[in-house]
């Protein structure tokens, strides 16, 4: 494992708040990883901004009577703090709209022009002579040439994920008139240029996904096209030419360069080299499946396009879509759950198990429902996690005064459940490098659940041989819990950290000593009391309700 690590995610567009669909794929397995890898001593660091440009911004800072700058300071502030209420734990959470990143950009772009991979060229390009406006790529919707998809984006198809080269029957996404084709000069990137280079990087990469780098060989065979990268709008990264006439950067130019721009800012600040620090660490860009065209595409032909002055990522997780009760998330419908509404219901560890859980390493959509939510929460949170805590310092409490008591010479059995403790740390941990972070999380309860099935066969509430050892092991079982827990559940870690009478935080304990039996006797437990509080079926009939219908 590399000692040092830097983790990003999608970012955020700064146009609405986060609702669970954004942070299920991206915000927090990236979360769950980067606390994984700082217990192992990784130097890791997670950073993240807010997307600030682009028309959707524009159209609505004006309809609020906001500066573009107003406006997006305004939800770059609440995504942040909806994201800090969910416990995700970003090093540093910046914009694309900073100094330091509309600098970079305008660099790196001089730096693809001077090497001779920008070119400009006269487009026909759709104008809605109805709103008196060209319309960028997200303001033109209609059927997606390759898969005949109906309602999709002009410059990205959400059913089969390729960009068009042309939409048909396209619609102004404003006044749903069909647009017209004007006259207009924009600059190119030439991807078409990045083939051979982007198969050499694929396939030396063994982190991709199989599947995920299967399709994109398939995208490079069947011929890229050159990307438009500039919009004729006035909020955004100006081109930095002097004959470019006010036009500005396109969103999915400026964006993800915002990732290295925000950790050079990070380190910096700290009197560190940045990019000395991000060409010797192990890159992750945690994505949806949406926009696996940008991040394996777009992304490393920039940066192979400087020579990569700035390495590509050694890691691209992409996850699928949530759906909410089997039905496509939709703000404008009200079909979709706010992550600030979600916590002021249940903490934010009954949302990171859930989610957690039901999300496997792969593009397959998950589905958010609330009475498999209330399931997973009430019999397996509750009912095999808490309870085999709950039980065994409850125990403990009680028959020894929360004292651990001597043990004594281990049975079978006994030596049986020590090498369970033992092989913990490895077998959770290996599933956490591959970025099966489910798969992790479920070996974590069957830890919980074989140890309540001993602690039931132990009977130790009879006080016979071998109820010290129950004692003894159990406890220590729950310690290890508490630290193999911290990545997906850190206020439920700590609060078990504490009740087990342990010192400082959960968090600064390695991953390692999972495996270790560290408490020993004369050990004094604190007060012991239930980590979590059943789920109301009532109340979640309540919130089914409030789904589809205007607030």
């Amino acid at each position: 494992m590399n000692k040092k690590a830097i983790i990003t995610s999608a970012l955020p567009y700064a146009n609405g708040e986060i609702h669970l669909g954004h942070v299920a794929s991206t915000y927090l397995p990236a979360d769950v990883t980067t606390r994984f890898l700082k217990q192992n001593g990784v130097e890791a660091y997670y950073f993240c901004a807010s997307d600030d440009f682009g028309t959707p911004i524009l159209i609505q800072s004006e309809k609020e009577g906001k500066t573009p700058a107003e406006y997006v300071a305004h939800w770059n502030k609440r995504d942040y703090e909806d994201f800090s209420s969910f416990d995700i734990d970003f090093d540093y959470f910046y914009k694309t709209s900073s100094p330091e990143n509309i600098a970079f950009v305008q660099d790196v772009f001089n730096k693809l022009n001077d090497a001779g991979h920008i070119y400009e060229k006269e487009i026909i390009q759709f104008y809605c002579n109805n709103d008196k406006k060209f319309l960028p790529d997200r303001y033109v919707k209609g059927q997606c040439p390759y898969c005949g998809a109906e309602d999709q984006y002009s410059d990205l198809c959400e059913s089969c994920g390729r960009v068009p080269e042309e939409i048909k029957n396209p619609t102004c996404s404003i006044c749903g008139q069909p647009p017209t084709k004007e006259k207009t000069t924009h600059y190119f990137f030439k991807l078409k240029n990045f083939g051979d280079s982007l198969t050499k990087w694929l396939d030396e990469n063994d982190h991709l996904q199989k599947d995920v780098k299967k399709y994109v060989q398939n995208w490079i065979k069947s011929g890229l096209i050159d990307w438009d990268i500039t919009r004729d709008i006035t909020w955004g990264v100006k081109v930095p030419l002097a004959d470019a006439d006010d036009k500005v950067f396109y969103g999915w130019f400026d964006n993800h360069l915002a990732y290295i721009s925000t950790a050079l800012k990070f380190f910096s600040d700290k009197g560190i080299d940045g990019k000395d620090f991000w060409n010797s660490a192990d890159i992750y860009h945690f994505i949806g499946k949406d926009i696996v065209y940008h991040h394996y595409l777009f992304l490393p032909a920039m940066r192979l396009g400087i020579n990569s002055e700035y390495k590509l990522p050694d890691y691209i997780p992409t996850r699928g879509h949530l759906t909410l009760q089997s039905k496509k998330i939709s703000k404008s419908r009200n079909w979709y759950i706010g992550l600030k509404q979600f916590l002021e219901y249940y903490p934010s560890d009954y949302l990171r198990y859930y989610l957690i859980s039901i999300n496997p390493y792969s593009q397959d959509d998950l589905n958010f429902d609330w009475d498999d939510f209330t399931t997973r929460i009430n019999s397996e949170l509750i009912g095999n996690l808490g309870n085999f805590v709950n039980r065994a310092l409850g125990f403990t409490k009680k028959a020894f005064d929360g004292k651990i008591p001597e043990s004594e010479s281990f049975d079978e059995k006994d030596s049986e459940v020590e090498a369970k403790i033992k092989n913990l740390a490895i077998d959770v941990g290996s599933l956490m490098e591959e970025n099966h972070l489910d798969r992790a999380l479920k070996k974590i309860m069957e830890f919980s659940s074989y140890f309540n099935q001993y602690f039931q066969h132990k009977e130790p509430w009879k006080n016979g041989p071998g109820t010290t050892n129950c004692v003894y092991l159990s406890v220590n079982a729950v310690r290890s819990i508490a630290i193999a827990i911290f990545p997906f559940m850190p206020k439920s870690a700590q609060k078990i950290w504490m009740q087990l009478g342990l010192d400082g935080k959960v968090s600064d304990t390695q991953w390692n000593e999972i495996s270790e039996l560290r408490i020993s006797l004369g050990h004094i437990l604190g007060d012991s009391s239930p980590l979590f509080a059943r789920v109301e079926t009532s109340d979640i009939e309540k919130y089914k309700k409030q789904l589809g219908h205007s607030e």
